[in-house]
């Protein structure tokens, strides 16, 4: 099993949180909508009151999120998701009234995340992953997923904390997941504790020793734990699976940076821009190369 929010936020999160984990040269979180800097609603708070409009960026959701019911208005509703999530926030909450149950419920958090609202998303899938029977649809690897939708939500509103505490309950229930060890590593880092997301991205790693992500973020992990040498290593292996990754090159190009080669940094982060950009880290590497520029004129 996959976490299924990883595919939709990994360019949003990993980016940004290699950024932190340069050292503060760069931005320091992943952007939150502007719901999740006010105060979120009641955790009970009813579905009756309409979702705001979805912003300019509204944000992505899994391909394939873990089915937690079955039926032609379950998979109605997620489709729907796609193309008019305020459509399916307002489907969901009429179904729920009719009695819809999980199905409904999962619905209506999937569209909330897809509005803009990743504080509400996240304790609504965190109650939903609490309440799921063992022997339901997908049993206990559906719980783990939802859990994992949560974490990622979290993550969005800017709350590692509660990321991580979502994660390790995922991880109660499937243990051997790497998907889920890298997002509770994730988490740990985005909190600086960054012992704690070495030993996740170990774990992972030993599972799948094909994750160029899990690869990335242990090389960020121990460029912070003073270990260049190591990290440049894992972030060779990750470009050697995977040469066109953003997230690497970015890893790469502050690690390169940290060695004095400013010219082989350069290289990397214009690369970024080349083949991704829009991404999050292509925004990242154009203040590097901004901050490369001014330093000259500083001295």
């Amino acid at each position: 099993m996959r976490a299924p929010l990883r595919h939709a936020v990994l360019g949003i999160l990993a980016a940004a949180l290699l950024a932190g984990l340069a050292g503060g040269a760069l931005l320091l979180h992943a952007p939150a909508s502007p719901e999740a800097a006010e105060a979120p609603g009641p955790a009970g708070a009813s579905p009756e009151a309409a979702p705001a409009s979805p912003p300019e960026a509204a944000l992505p959701l899994p391909p394939e999120p873990p089915r937690l019911a079955e039926g032609p208005e379950y998979e109605a509703c997620l489709a729907l998701l796609r193309i008019d999530p305020e459509g399916a926030a307002q489907r969901a909450m009429q179904w729920e009234e009719r009695g819809g149950g999980d199905g409904a419920r999962h619905c209506l958090a999937l569209a909330l995340l897809a509005l803009g609202e990743p504080d509400r998303a996240a304790a609504r899938l965190e109650r939903l992953a609490g309440g799921l029977a063992g022997g339901g649809p997908g049993g206990n690897a559906a719980r783990a997923s939802v859990y994992a939708q949560a974490s990622q939500a979290w993550m969005m509103a800017g709350d590692p904390g509660r990321a991580y505490g979502a994660a390790t309950l995922a991880l109660v229930l499937m243990p051997d997941d790497p998907a889920l060890l890298v997002d509770r590593a994730l988490a740990a880092g985005a909190q600086g504790r960054y012992a704690e997301a070495l030993e996740d991205l170990n774990r992972a790693l030993s599972l799948d020793r094909g994750r160029a992500d899990a690869l990335v973020f242990r090389a960020a992990a121990l460029r912070h734990l003073d270990r260049p040498e190591a990290a440049m290593q894992d972030i060779e292996a990750a470009l050697r699976l995977n040469p066109e990754s953003p997230e690497a090159l970015l890893e790469r190009g502050i690690l390169r940076q940290l060695k004095g080669d400013a010219g082989g940094a350069r290289g990397d982060w214009q690369r970024i821009i080349a083949l991704a950009p829009d991404s999050a880290a292509a925004d990242l590497a154009r203040q590097n190369l901004a901050l490369n520029e001014a330093g000259p004129r500083r001295r």
